[in-house]
């Protein structure tokens, strides 16, 4: 697949105009036209209109949508429909329904609530995919495929666990091979037979959602679950296929959501999509690294975004407006970060149904003289004008942070030492230290090419893999600079532990050996004092945990200066072939883990910029030997700054810039120039 996909930015959304009149549609489409709308996205949720009994197919309402749609020249993204059931499949088939964690059989309701390994969903969804691409398969307006809609996970029913027990003997070929994996002689739970495995749930060795007797079966059935929803989006995928070879195919994803591989699932889907819905105050450095992380699934590959709401949302615990303004540089600032598109959930606001306070661009009020939708049509006038100059631009990153699902899952079900920590929160509180340098970082997965990248950071890597720690220091060897914490290199891809010592493999790279890992309680911290002014000044406080650490060839660049083991490092550096490795043995505070992230970056001469204003974000994509850089100020106040862009243009306005750049609340300035060799 190209990476421009799309020959204009799309801007729209979800779109269910089958939930009204007919003659609603057409006031729909004069509205959506004086908002420059372009694309909608249609039958997410049709499956009950679309297939009303087992032998019936109806498709004279959607065929009048894409007729409607068609006829505006719109771009469509085109649903399957499957991510919610009718009510004829659940009643005649109840395998279809799910049974959740404490083993209760679930009835109809809701929505993504079918079980992935049910036959009868597998048949009836796919024989209902394949009739929807037959149909419009050959259609040019159908820029994207739409698969199901934001995939959730867990299911425990009977086919789940008989078809775990076929995924594992899969994997292991023999159940010696699960009990060495799963260390079964752990509590007399040696397996005889692979049908003595039942799946890790509340009637079995699951104690709750984060909580497990047995890491190892805990983290290989997520694995299995989310490949198994894999299993149904591929099946999805080629039904398609058989009727339109060409077509990008995607499914809306949601960030760091924590039941799927995301990684895995990328390597399936010809685009990334996903849904940002910040909170009633947003953390735009989270916002920031959810969107390059949707980036980072695809190596850097532009994504869409399928779903954000053009004011208020309904589900959250506060659901505030947003403030005008915000939802225009929240849309920039979601292109800074790689999107190709802007859409909403919804075009139109329903009636009735739990999302029926859910912003929309049309309200309930059923006209165009609101303030949402003027700021929809401002955004939307200048997007049009914007072209294709953005689409599949590029960031070009030499700082890259290491995000693992196995390492997820594992990390948060693993017995101690302190249960505050998260794994996401680990990462986020690295990614934070660069955000406020506005170094630009690339999200990276075990397969990432690491030697495109001058910093690699990895906190909390407890699961190293076979292979990982070889990458690592190969590296390093070769002149990288590489930066990891406490908790890791403890186990391996079945949760044993790598015996030896800790860090695990990682002992020889990092130079050091860490003896006891101590818990600090949510009211305790560790002074800690830099080892040597010349490299790091001043006094810090580390908290959750402590490693206690043993120096085998690293230097310690801060030591511990309270509690009984004060006077032991708690940040080393170790001199490892042409490159460093950095190890930080406790949750160091910002201003600790800043200077620790800025020695890194001295390495390799990478560029920061620590006078911009608190709430303004830079940030650059490439394009054809052009630079774009995006200056967003998320405050709801002016800001003053002393950045200077002389010689750029804005590509909003035509404005020339100068130096001294002034923001106004809620600004956006794309500053643009010609790159030179």
């Amino acid at each position: 697949m190209s990476e421009q996909l799309f020959d204009r930015i799309l801007y729209g959304g979800d779109y269910n105009p089958g939930q009204w009149p007919r003659e609603v549609w057409d006031e729909d489409m004069r509205i959506f036209e004086k908002a420059n709308i372009n694309t909608a996205t249609v039958n997410v949720f049709s499956w009950a209109k679309l297939q009303p009994s087992e032998a019936v197919y109806d498709f004279s309402e959607l065929d009048e949508i894409m007729e409607m749609l068609e006829k505006e020249n719109y771009d469509i993204v085109l649903g399957t429909s499957t991510a919610a059931m009718p009510a004829w499949l659940s009643r005649k088939y109840p395998d279809v329904n799910r049974t959740d964690f404490y083993g209760r059989e679930h009835k109809y309701g809701h929505r993504h609530n079918h079980c992935p390994n049910s036959p009868s969903f597998q048949k009836y969804a796919k024989r209902l995919v394949s009739k929807i691409a037959e149909r419009y398969g050959d259609n040019p307006h159908v820029k994207v495929w739409h698969i199901s809609n934001e995939y959730t996970a867990d299911c425990y029913c009977e086919n789940c666990a008989r078809e775990f027990r076929v995924w594992l003997e899969k994997k292991y070929g023999t159940i010696e091979a699960v009990n060495e994996a799963w260390n079964m002689d752990f509590w007399s739970h040696t397996l005889y037979d692979f049908d003595d495995i039942v799946p890790p749930s509340y009637l079995g060795d699951g104690i709750s959602d984060n909580m497990t007797a047995f890491a190892g079966i805990a983290v290989d059935y997520k694995r299995f679950q989310s490949d198994s929803l894999l299993d149904n989006f591929i099946m999805e995928r080629e039904a398609i296929r058989e009727f339109d070879q060409t077509t990008p195919v995607t499914t809306n994803l949601m960030g760091a959501y924590k039941g799927l591989d995301y990684f895995k699932w990328a390597k399936e889907m010809d685009i990334v999509s996903w849904d940002s819905y910040p909170s009633y105050e947003p953390d735009w450095a989270h916002v920031s690294m959810m969107h390059d992380l949707m980036r980072g699934l695809k190596d850097g590959q532009s994504f869409m975004l399928m779903e954000q709401t053009p004011s208020q949302q309904n589900w959250q615990p506060y659901n505030s407006l947003k403030a005008p303004g915000r939802m225009r540089v929240q849309s920039y600032h979601t292109i800074a970060h790689g999107a190709d598109t802007v859409q909403f959930f919804q075009l139109r606001r329903t009636k009735g149904g739990c999302e029926k306070f859910h912003g929309a661009v049309i309200e309930h009020v059923g006209h165009e003289e609101t303030r949402v939708f003027r700021e929809v049509a401002q955004l939307g006038s200048e997007l049009a004008a914007l072209g294709d100059q953005l689409i599949g631009a590029r960031s070009d990153s030499k700082v890259g942070i290491l995000f693992d699902w196995d390492n997820y899952w594992a990390f948060e079900f693993t017995s101690g030492p302190n249960v505050d920590l998260y794994y996401v929160n680990q990462i986020q509180h690295y990614y934070n230290a660069l955000y406020k340098k506005q170094v630009q970082v690339d999200m990276l997965h075990m397969d990432s090419d690491f030697e495109a990248y001058d910093v690699i950071i990895a906190p909390v890597l407890y699961m190293v893999k076979e292979g990982v720690a070889e990458k690592i220091e190969a590296f390093v060897e070769k002149g990288g600079s590489f930066l990891t914490t406490f908790m890791s290199g403890i186990v391996d891809q079945s949760d044993n532990v790598h015996l030896g010592g800790y860090p695990g493999p990682l002992r020889d790279v990092l130079g050091i050996w860490v003896e006891e890992i101590d818990a600090l309680a949510p009211t305790a911290h560790n002074a800690i004092a830099s080892a040597s002014a010349d490299v790091l000044e001043g006094q810090y406080q580390g908290v959750l945990v402590s490693d206690l650490i043993h120096l085998e060839g690293a230097e310690s660049l801060a030591n511990y200066a309270s509690n009984w083991y004060a006077g032991m490092p708690a940040v080393t550096k170790h001199q490892y072939g042409k490159g460093t490795a950095y190890y930080i043995g406790t949750q160091a505070d910002a201003d600790l883990t800043a200077q620790v992230v800025q020695l890194l970056l001295n390495e390799h001469d990478i560029p920061v910029m620590e006078d911009v204003p608190a709430g303004v974000e830079v940030t650059t994509r490439t394009k054809d030997g052009k630079d774009f850089v995006f200056i967003m100020n998320h405050n709801d106040t002016a800001v003053e700054t002393t950045l200077d862009y002389t010689g750029y243009t804005d590509l909003i306005t035509g404005e020339n810039l100068t130096s001294d750049l002034a923001l106004k609340a809620f600004d956006v300035r794309i500053a643009t120039r010609i790159l030179t060799n």
